[in-house]
């Protein structure tokens, strides 16, 4: 087989990876079907996730722990350039790290906010508001499931999931562990107070370690440009960036 003369492998082992018969491949042994591939960097970095979740040479053998929720100053202080934009800081976990005063004044009254810290993740598999916000849940469940199963660590996904996982049930199980990014669209709200918005969320990672990214929603159409401007006036006379 090319691929197996190509990374310095035998057929018989490159065989049992494929087939799952070896969940234990060594960094190098990764690293070698990266090369004999020749994956881009994104591609490679995926590679690693896979081998890291599903137990191999990048899994982590620590205890299950929370990843670290301190967001760096920089980042606080960029975030607070955005307002009165819609913004937040979060990780692939969907803890809400920190956020701008108009995506308070957004998520007040769905419910995502509620409570001292405040996970997406949790939000759409457990609480049922999250049903009536979404006006595409399953997009939504979708997304989360997947970004829940890439990182940022395995002794994090592991402390995380197994308190959600039991009170989420099929709805994340089915869903987590599927290797195939979906699709992201356009994310629709059915707002309590604003109706139906559509928004359009952009993303730019600012801490690999923690993999946490900062996401800004802007406006899709006419009217949910008016209802966000008419939000950031109401906001604007109330405090601003929150660190959670």
């Amino acid at each position: 087989m090319e691929v197996a003369a190509r990374a310095g492998l035998s057929v018989e082992y490159l065989t049992r990876i494929e087939q799952g018969r070896d969940r234990n491949p060594s960094p190098s042994v990764v690293n070698a079907i990266a090369d004999a591939l020749n994956l881009q960097p994104a591609d490679r970095r995926h590679l690693v996730y896979l081998t890291k979740i599903s137990g191999g040479a990048c899994a982590s053998h620590r205890d299950p722990e929370p990843p670290a929720r301190e967001v760096r100053e920089s980042a606080l202080r960029m975030l607070q350039l955005l307002e009165p934009g819609v913004a937040m800081i979060t990780n692939r976990l969907g803890d809400v790290l920190a956020h701008t005063s108009a995506f308070a004044g957004l998520m007040a009254d769905t419910g995502l906010l509620d409570g001292d810290e405040p996970n997406l993740t949790r939000f759409v598999f457990v609480d049922p508001r999250a049903r009536q916000v979404f006006a595409d849940w399953d997009q939504v469940a979708d997304e989360q499931a997947f970004d829940l199963w890439m990182g940022p660590s395995a002794a994090a996904v592991e402390w995380f999931t197994a308190d959600l996982a039991p009170v989420a049930g099929p709805a994340l199980t089915e869903r987590y562990g599927s290797p195939v990014p979906p699709a992201r669209s356009a994310l629709v709200l059915d707002h309590p107070r604003l109706g139906r918005l559509r928004l359009t969320r952009e993303r730019l990672e600012i801490s690999e370690s923690d993999e946490q990214q900062v996401v800004v929603l802007l406006a899709e159409d006419a009217a949910t440009e008016q209802a966000l401007a008419a939000l950031a006036r109401d906001e604007g006379a109330r405090p601003g960036l929150r660190a959670v």
